[in-house]
């Protein structure tokens, strides 16, 4: 009699990180966890990768040490997610880091060129979902900054969403005193 072995259909946090402990998955892998589906993060292009260095460049200087400005690492949001965006301001120290990923974020800052839709639709539901208080899009294909507030975690949408162009400034929620400009954040046009 031959056994089937059930196939998970979905992966929860715990499996996800066993699978690298284990080494069936690697740092090299370029996935990230969300809603329990293992999904493959897109190579990054030079515009990606320069306003990715941008945002943490802009965010640094403008919360100068008041919350920990962490590039494509992993955010825990529940039970089966595990985003790893592209710039995550969370708070605390990097010490408080040091046993744990986090599993909150006071903002997430994805860019976006080919994932635009993925990032517009699914990520901002699964950042509202964790209640995440404010999503900046970094929307290449645009040259402008897509802005989410006011998460409403029981319909997983932003309350507010806002365009930024260019000549901009975006004041952060968390910090009543900090804001990034708009033309710091983009890629110079070409």
């Amino acid at each position: 009699m031959v056994q089937t072995v059930p196939v998970e259909t979905r992966y929860t946090v715990e499996r996800y990180f066993e699978l690298v402990e284990t080494g069936v998955l690697h740092a090299d892998d370029r996935v990230e966890l969300l809603e329990g589906v293992i999904v493959a993060v897109s190579p990054q292009n030079p515009r990606h990768a320069s306003a990715t260095t941008r945002a943490h460049h802009a965010l640094a200087n403008a919360l100068a040490h008041r919350a920990v400005v962490r590039v494509q690492m992993p955010l825990v949001l529940g039970s089966y997610s595990v985003p790893e965006p592209d710039v995550a301001v969370v708070p605390g120290t990097d010490a408080d880091y040091d046993d744990a990923h986090p599993t909150t974020a006071l903002l997430i800052v994805e860019v976006a060129d080919s994932s635009l839709l993925q990032d517009r639709l699914t990520k901002s539901a699964l950042y509202a979902a964790a209640g995440i208080p404010e999503y900046w899009l970094v929307n290449l294909r645009d040259d402008c900054i897509e802005v989410f507030r006011a998460p409403d975690p029981s319909t997983r949408r932003y309350a507010e969403t806002r365009t930024r162009r260019r000549g901009e400034q975006i004041d952060l929620v968390a910090f009543a005193d900090a804001q990034v400009s708009v033309s710091d954040l983009l890629p110079t046009r070409k």
